[in-house]
């Protein structure tokens, strides 16, 4: 049954029960079984042991990957637990003296925690409440300012958790580096870059409107006392020990870049970037920060080291989901690859047969990620699922086309995440802002879906052009008349 109509099945499985479910692991690994099954003639013995064949070559080909999320996830936690945060939102509450300065603090945090959606999320909340209640920022505003930074900034960094998963969901039978591919979507990440200017223009503009004009109209001078939980956080953490630690963090990673691209052999920077071993690099940069941060940290007495060794269990325990997602994915995308089912070579000889089916991908597969995110909650499960039927579509080398297609999986994945009431970093942001959820979901979404309309006509674009720029050219345009329409609609309103 390979390269034939019956190899969709196993992804189609996986959206269909996710999206019936709302469970995204038992999903996946239901594809997963099925997949194997129509390899091994149903025979069930057969289609387990392959399953698990596939699942530890897998495991071992991205080792590198999951020990970073777990060097991630301790430092993380190190952090969280120095009470630098809490320094920091200290520090931020003597110096910022306006409405539009706590906005532009809280998302400058957000952007500067690009290393992780989770810690984004909570850090930025529990940091900036204090800042924002006092120049009546609404709870539901700061969730929105918190979620619109948090994965939008990841999946546009390169030293990020969401990109060592997006750099590792190639088919294993691909020639092609992740880390140069997922490279070449940031600047056609549409949604990730259109989000991150409205939010610039809204905090600019200091006004709301739809839902979150509404909200804010009718909670702007609500007591938020009620609301604040106290946070114990051990440490007598600085605001440089939540600075310093990224900031080397960011450094060591690109100089192990160009080390494992072979800088110290003679390689210049740009092919040592180009040849470099991502995963890798990014478990040496993060092991070395690790060992900075314990440094900067024990002799001073910011943590005990039995607080320091607390962390090791503690941030392997919050990446475990992260671990247990990309695991499925890689796996669903090993039993579709060439080597098995060959979904490739089925859906790759129907699209070339139709060069219209080809130009519409970019903007199919952002409404496909954008659906399977909503309802499944997780980006990463999308990702891992659409990146390799885009590779199988395109074939394996980086043209416009595949890149402009990877980087609108990204951009639906994102999406549907802000939307979806179930999202993870939906119900952390709600959590970090001390925000009742519903309130965040339903305050959110407008803004969010006029986003992604922006962006689904510049993926459209884009691809009957077979160009980025084009489609990037057209997010932005559709986004500054966008902006000019509610700036003028405002303006009469306020006459």
């Amino acid at each position: 049954m390979t390269a034939t109509v019956w190899t969709l099945l196993p992804p189609i499985i996986a959206i269909a029960l996710a999206l019936i479910t709302k469970e995204v692991y038992s999903s996946l690994l239901i594809g997963i079984l099925a997949g194997a099954l129509l390899y091994t003639g149903f025979n069930p013995l057969h289609a387990v042991e392959t399953t698990f064949e596939i699942m530890g070559g897998k495991l071992g080909d991205n080792i590198n990957i999951c020990i970073f999320l777990v060097l991630l996830g301790i430092l993380v936690s190190l952090v969280t637990k120095s009470g630098a945060s809490r320094a920091y939102g200290e520090w931020a509450v003597k110096t910022i003296k306006s409405r539009r300065g706590a906005s532009f603090a809280t998302s400058f945090l957000g952007i500067f925690i690009f290393v992780d959606d989770y810690f984004n999320c909570l850090t930025v909340g529990t940091v900036m409440r204090p800042v924002t209640d006092k120049y009546s920022i609404t709870r539901a505003k700061l969730a929105y300012i918190i979620d619109a930074t948090a994965a939008p900034v990841c999946i546009i960094a390169p030293i990020s958790s969401w990109a060592a998963a997006v750099g590792s969901s190639l088919p294993e039978s691909s020639t092609m580096d992740g880390f140069s591919l997922f490279m070449k979507t940031i600047p056609m990440n549409l949604y990730a870059i259109l989000t991150l200017l409205f939010l610039i223009w809204l905090m600019a503009a200091d006004f709301d409107f739809s839902a979150m004009g509404k909200y804010e109209r009718e909670h702007k001078d609500d007591d938020l006392s009620q609301l604040e939980e106290n946070y114990v956080v051990g440490g007598a953490g600085k605001v440089y020990d939540l600075i310093l630690p990224i900031a080397v963090l960011i450094v060591l990673c690109i100089g192990a870049m160009l080390y494992t691209g072979g800088i110290l052999e003679g390689a210049n920077i740009i092919d040592a970037f180009a040849d470099c071993s991502s995963s890798t690099a990014l478990v040496l940069g993060s092991f070395f920060t690790l060992i900075f941060t314990f440094l900067l940290y024990i002799p001073r007495k910011v943590l005990s080291f039995g607080q320091f060794c607390e962390a090791f269990t503690e941030g392997f325990k919050s990446m475990v989901p992260a671990i247990l997602i990309l695991t499925l994915a890689w796996t669903l995308s090993g039993v579709c690859s060439a080597d098995y089912l060959n979904i490739g070579g089925f859906v790759s000889s129907i699209v070339s047969a139709d060069s219209v089916i080809s130009m519409l991908m970019p903007a199919i597969f952002f409404l496909i990620a954008l659906g399977l995110a909503f309802a499944t909650g997780t980006s990463w499960g999308t990702f891992g699922i659409l990146i390799p039927i885009a590779v199988a579509v395109f074939g394996d080398s980086a043209t416009t086309m595949l890149v402009m297609t990877v980087a609108a999986c990204l951009s639906g994945a994102v999406c549907g995440d802000h939307i979806s009431p179930i999202s993870d970093t939906t119900i952390l942001a709600s959590a970090g802002a001390q925000c009742h959820h519903i309130d965040h979901v339903s305050t959110q979404l407008p803004y969010a879906l006029l986003v992604a309309a922006m962006s689904f006509v510049g993926f459209l674009v884009g691809g009957v052009t077979g160009s980025g720029v084009i489609a990037l050219i057209v997010g932005l345009v559709l986004l500054a008349l966008t902006i000019f329409v509610i700036s003028a609609k405002h303006k009469k309103a306020a006459n």
